[in-house]
């Protein structure tokens, strides 16, 4: 008994304590340099899969009971390679300074909870954890003021043609009509659902990523009391599985949010009156009933557990790359 209350009150030894980089270690003009470049390489990776969600979320019953390689080669063959891309230079361009703000707060956040909550009885683990979950809530909260009207933009550019959509020559095209017909508010379409369903699925996010990557480094023959260090193959390899896992396990739970939010920012002719949750999420049980809800599921799938496995890599890396030069 005595030796396992002094187990539990010794912070345990992380093999991965050390490749964590906080934010006073990181230069931070290379830190968002970098990070633009390499996160729009990966943007650029898995737009097709969210166009061919954004189609099957938001057509009609003919192109939404398709699979998703189906619908992708309808795309192709209707609008070519282009129009797998639709948006993805409004998307590209205008997440830079959003990214920024994203980034930013998810750092500085995660480093002011590691500071006050230092001093705390808990374990090393529980403390990194609840530090990465009060993060990524904050920086969620906050990048949603800027990444939800963009939202509405790309995904009215994404689904030009669908019926019920209005059509638009560009992203200040859409801005312009948006802003004619509601005023300001029409760009935040889905605000008040996009935090609410973000924030704990981000939550859900790094919550499974992190049970996922406990439980691979287990399998591995990892525990935290050992001097050996994993390489850095097996350091990018588990990452890559643990966020593939994160984003499957997300994208079941959020797929029906997900969908009613996009539908309710895209789509103007639910009737008399401005579109709204109710209306939508009605509309959608009228056309398919409660499946719906999973329109575009395997893309969305594929996209979040893509999403997912590139984005931990490429962050990792970029905090690495990062490191300010003694």
């Amino acid at each position: 008994m005595a030796m396992e209350a002094a187990d539990a009150a010794t912070p345990p030894q992380l093999a991965l304590a050390d490749t964590d980089v906080n934010w006073d270690r990181l230069d931070k003009t290379r830190f968002h340099v970098i990070g633009a470049i390499l996160f729009t390489m990966q943007s650029a990776l898995i737009h097709p899969t969210a166009v061919v969600k954004t189609r099957m979320q938001v057509a009609g019953s003919d192109i939404s009971r398709m699979n998703g390689l189906s619908v992708f080669r309808h795309i192709i063959r209707s609008d070519g390679i282009p129009g797998i891309f639709r948006g993805f230079a409004t998307s590209a361009i205008g997440s830079l300074p959003g990214r920024v703000l994203a980034l930013t707060s998810l750092e500085m956040s995660k480093d002011m909870t590691l500071k006050y909550t230092k001093g705390l009885d808990m374990p090393e683990a529980t403390r990194i954890g609840i530090a990465n979950g009060v993060a990524g809530m904050v920086s969620n909260l906050l990048s949603c003021v800027y990444f939800v009207p963009l939202d509405v933009v790309c995904q009215r550019l994404m689904v030009q043609g669908v019926p019920g959509t209005t059509i638009c020559k560009g992203p200040f095209d859409v801005v312009r009509k948006v802003i004619r017909a509601e005023g300001f508010r029409g760009l935040y379409r889905g605000f008040g659902l996009t935090a609410t369903y973000q924030s704990p699925a981000s939550a859900l996010w790094w919550g499974s990523y992190g049970s996922a990557q406990h439980m691979i480094w287990r399998s591995l023959g990892y525990t935290d009391d050992m001097e050996k260090k994993p390489s850095h193959v097996e350091l990018v390899s588990v990452q890559a599985t643990a966020g593939m896992v994160a984003g499957a396990c997300s994208s079941l739970i959020t797929t029906p949010i997900d969908t009613v939010k996009t539908r309710l920012q895209v789509i103007d002719n639910y009737g008399v009156g401005r579109p709204s949750i109710m209306k939508t999420a009605r509309a959608l049980l009228k056309e398919d009933g409660w499946i719906g809800f999973y329109r575009g599921f395997g893309p969305r799938f594929l996209n979040m557990s893509f999403y997912g496995t590139t984005m931990i890599v490429t962050y990792e890396l970029i905090k690495r790359l990062s490191v300010k030069q003694d």
